[in-house]
């Protein structure tokens, strides 16, 4: 059960981690390729502001409770873990588990093809959509904090995206003893 569960948190942010590299490798392929265009036009301008005025809306709204928006709902809908001592490997860490290839190539292949067809700026598209997953990333571990779990994700493999959630800390063993009480 282990290897198949991540937390929720580490899943965000190796989404993150993913568009940021697709980005460090389309963007300069796409702008040695391409160019870099003398001048912007304000419409680019325009619609960058656009994307990020959006992008804060939508972050605003998915750290509410709305129904099919909010990500707070989502996780107060988790079922806890049965055995969350399982869940505590001390030898995981996200920084062995940070790219997943895969998914390094569905991000970074339609970078680099908008980037190198249409204009480079497109290249780097995967940045924008590493903002919507620091965001979520951010609203979990704001969550996990304040109702002191952590919140994972594949603990059924046929159901990847449920919730789960076990104690921060796994509670401490209470010693066996052989005699009598005292």
């Amino acid at each position: 059960m282990g290897g198949s569960v991540i937390r929720h948190v580490h899943h965000h942010l190796m989404g993150v981690a993913m568009a940021v590299c697709a980005s460090i490798v389309s963007a300069p392929v796409a702008f040695a390729v391409r160019g870099i265009p003398a001048q912007v036009d304000d419409t680019v301008w325009r619609v960058v502001l656009l994307f990020f005025v959006g992008s804060v809306l939508f972050a605003m709204l998915t750290a509410s409770r709305l129904k099919w928006i909010g990500e707070v709902r989502i996780f107060e809908e988790a079922v806890a873990l049965d055995d969350p001592e399982t869940l505590h490997p001390t030898d995981y860490s996200l920084r062995h588990n940070l790219v997943n290839k895969g998914f390094l190539c569905v991000l970074l292949v339609p970078a680099l093809v908008a980037g190198l067809v249409l204009s480079p700026w497109l290249s780097l598209i995967p940045l924008w959509l590493s903002l919507d997953w620091l965001v979520r990333a951010g609203i979990a571990a704001r969550w996990e904090k304040r109702n002191a779990v952590l919140l994972w994700r594949g603990h059924v493999p046929a159901r990847p995206w449920e919730l789960s959630y076990s104690p921060l800390r796994p509670p401490p063993t209470r010693p066996t003893t052989d005699g009598p009480p005292e």
